[in-house]
């Protein structure tokens, strides 16, 4: 799985963002942007041994994959829900369910979830969130 993000230059700098993710940072060349990102996101996942890489796209984009995919996935999960004000217990709601223990799992990277329960879990947050899935 990856993750897209954008990479733009602005005068002297290179700034960089996965807005999946609401990361964002910067660099003095592409290559230190995308270096600040990789730090960025393996300090938030802040685990032994989880690592993420950062390719080079085109027009504009990159994207990061990790060497574990439940835990990146993790994450967007809580950095949407905190962005989005929501409590784990309403997002639960949204989902038709009165466990927040079952979304949780979800969100403590006990449990790795398809593609599309992913997308389910995205728009229990906030309905215009979906993940896109692009082929090139």
């Amino acid at each position: 799985m990856r993750i897209e993000g954008k990479v733009t230059k602005s005068g002297n700098w290179w700034a960089v963002e996965i807005p999946l993710l609401l990361v964002y940072t910067q660099g003095k060349t592409k290559k230190d942007a995308f270096k600040m990102i990789k730090d960025a996101v393996e300090g938030l996942i802040d685990q032994k041994g989880f690592a993420i890489a950062v390719i080079d796209g085109n027009e504009g984009t990159f994207s990061i994959s990790s060497n574990d995919d439940k835990v990146l996935m993790a994450l967007a999960l809580k950095q949407q829900r905190v962005e989005h004000h929501l409590t784990i217990r309403a997002v639960a709601k949204n989902m038709g369910s009165n466990s927040p223990a079952s979304y949780s799992r979800y969100e403590n990277a006990q449990v790795k979830p398809s593609l599309e329960k992913f997308s389910e879990l995205l728009c229990a947050i906030d309905p215009s969130l979906e993940p896109i899935l692009k082929v090139s």
